[in-house]
């Protein structure tokens, strides 16, 4: 295993199935490494876009729940149950959580296709997470 970056179209990339002996091969598996890029960056930037909509939406539930109890408490001696909040708040959180599980798997993988020390590889993770960042970006302030 070479311990420098290399220019080859000979390469084993994360499982030995995904064994490249050709320029046709290198060139698919540059555009699979690319969209993998392009996948990892727009997690990252949906993440934080769907964290700032549900932290909102926690922020305009959670006061218009205090609202309805100020009303009630002045009508009724009864508090409405607060676990619906709390159950709001806790799929929210499992669900980043398993959005971020798959951010990192993504990362790692990424991370070990660069250790592969192929140039080509490390070239198409770096245009990947260029061309994922400039796709997903103006997502993030849309809205």
């Amino acid at each position: 295993m070479e311990t420098h970056f290399f220019f080859s179209d000979k390469v084993v990339l994360l499982f030995d199935f995904w064994d490249v002996q050709s320029p046709a091969g290198m060139a698919l598996s540059v555009l699979v490494i690319l969209l993998l890029s392009v996948l990892y960056e727009s997690i990252k930037f949906g993440k934080a876009k769907l964290l700032h909509q549900n932290l909102v939406s926690m922020s305009t539930c959670t006061s218009q729940q205090n609202e309805e109890t100020d009303q009630s408490s002045s009508s009724s001696s009864e508090l409405p149950p607060a676990s619906t909040p709390r159950l709001r708040w806790f799929l929210c959180h499992f669900g980043q959580s398993l959005i971020h599980i798959a951010q990192v798997v993504i990362g790692y993988f990424i991370m070990l296709a660069v250790m592969s020390y192929n140039t080509w590889i490390f070239l198409g993770v770096v245009l990947g997470s260029a061309v994922g960042y400039y796709l997903a970006y103006p997502l993030l302030s849309i809205g």
